[in-house]
């Protein structure tokens, strides 16, 4: 396995977490005589934000609990043991551990805010440019459009669409209410993720009549969301209606 292979961004965060306490603390000992512990102990929890801004939750936790042990290590007396003698170095090293997992716990909840502003972006971004399709006419374009975005947007390894064709080969289905259902039974996509040794349809209509469907083959591991699963329905809406439009509606996709 190669190196840069190795190395992802959550793996070179946790190497972080565990090397730049220690080398900012064994660092810091060169000064140590001419500042203060509190004024380490903030050096430090810099130390952990630059972390946990960069890494997951594991990668902050580690760098936390790096931190308060080579500050006790290498900062408190007595110097070069993990033995703190005075009230206010325990009480320093303490805050460095709580002020560290607390800042970590704000990265994470920050970053998951960030993604799911940036996903919801995407869904509007999508819906608009099918919608701008359907604008255009021409339902080919906007039938191959929604296949790439649905298997973008649901994870899936390949998606085309069928006209006039519901329920032949005994399918699981996405059904418009954002759920999944396999032999007419619940399929809990948080938990086991999209079914993926079987196809999976989501069915296309116009005015509840049958225009065809997309069979969807997921990829391993696909765990798309409900608000996900929301978007793909709504997709296949914008397709139901272009292709119920008989002036622009064709028989090739």
């Amino acid at each position: 396995m190669q190196l840069s292979g190795w190395l992802t961004r959550d793996r070179l965060a946790v190497l972080a977490a565990l090397a730049a306490p220690l080398a900012v603390c064994a660092a810091m000992t060169l000064v140590r005589d001419t500042f203060a512990n509190t004024d380490a102990a903030l050096v430090l929890v810099l130390v952990v934000v630059a972390v946990a801004a960069n890494g997951n939750r594991v990668a902050g936790v580690l760098a936390a609990v790096s931190a308060a042990v080579w500050f006790d290590f290498f900062l408190t007396r007595p110097y070069g043991h993990f033995t703190i003698t005075r009230r206010s170095d325990i009480e320093t090293t303490v805050l460095i551990l709580a002020v560290g997992i607390l800042v970590t716990e704000l990265a994470v909840w920050g970053r998951r805010k960030a993604a799911l502003a940036s996903g919801q972006a995407g869904y509007l971004s999508g819906i608009r440019a099918a919608t701008e399709a359907a604008s255009r006419g021409g339902s080919a374009m906007i039938v191959g459009d929604v296949a790439d975005q649905l298997t973008q947007l649901l994870g899936l390894h390949s998606c085309h669409f069928e006209y006039g064709v519901a329920g032949v080969g005994n399918p699981a289905r996405l059904r418009q209410d954002g759920e999944v259902e396999w032999h007419r039974e619940p399929w809990n996509v948080e938990e086991r993720g999209l079914p993926h040794d079987v196809d999976i349809e989501l069915i296309v209509e116009s005015g509840g009549r049958l225009m065809g469907r997309y069979l969807m083959r997921a990829a391993a591991n696909s765990h798309p969301t409900q608000t996900q699963r929301f978007v793909a329905v709504t997709l296949a809406a914008q397709v139901g209606g272009v292709l119920g439009q008989p002036a622009k509606s064709t028989r090739g996709a």
